[in-house]
């Protein structure tokens, strides 16, 4: 049986945005993110983060920095009651010809594989247009970019849905 997902992008819509984010005393989680992942797991859905980590092929950190920080985060999910099924993470930079680095569809293409993902039923949400080009490469058109930050030109993004907040996420996923 295929499972729904909830994938999300981690910079940007988990923890606040700091460039190259590998110390646990850095991060800062975006508010409301435990109580969104709560709600989308009552709706049945799975949820996996997707990032793009190329301070790592840059030499900012190493995979073990990502790995400690990532695993803390986790723990940091687990103790509010919600359960991240999986993350998978480009190390490479932006140059690189990988077929996992956003905006190609390379981890989404995995995750499904690996946890028997229906797309037409997941939803990406992501601040960056490269996280929704790298969802619709992957068979994925439920697609949400949170503004945040960015400056996001709407009548380009080729989003489903452009939201100031992941916590207004809740009235699109019902």
């Amino acid at each position: 049986m295929t499972i729904k997902t909830i994938f999300l992008d981690r910079d940007g819509i988990i923890n606040k945005e700091i460039n190259y984010l590998y110390r646990i005393e850095d991060c800062i989680f975006i508010r409301e993110i435990f109580e969104t992942c709560q709600y989308f797991q009552k709706l049945g859905y799975k949820i996996i983060i997707i990032t793009n980590q190329s301070g790592i092929s840059r030499g900012y950190y190493n995979e073990k920095d990502f790995h400690k920080l990532t695993s803390w985060m986790l723990e940091q999910f687990t103790l509010k009651g919600v359960n991240i099924l999986d993350v998978f993470y480009c190390p490479h930079g932006p140059k690189s010809i990988c077929k996992c680095r956003k905006p190609n569809p390379g981890m989404f293409l995995e995750a499904k594989i690996k946890h028997n993902i229906s797309m037409d039923f997941s939803w990406m949400i992501g601040d960056n247009e490269i996280d929704i080009e790298a969802a619709n490469r992957a068979g994925i058109h439920n697609t949400i970019l949170i503004k945040g930050n960015n400056l996001v030109n709407s009548n380009m993004s080729k989003a489903k849905f452009i939201l100031d907040s992941i916590q207004k996420s809740t009235e699109i996923i019902t």
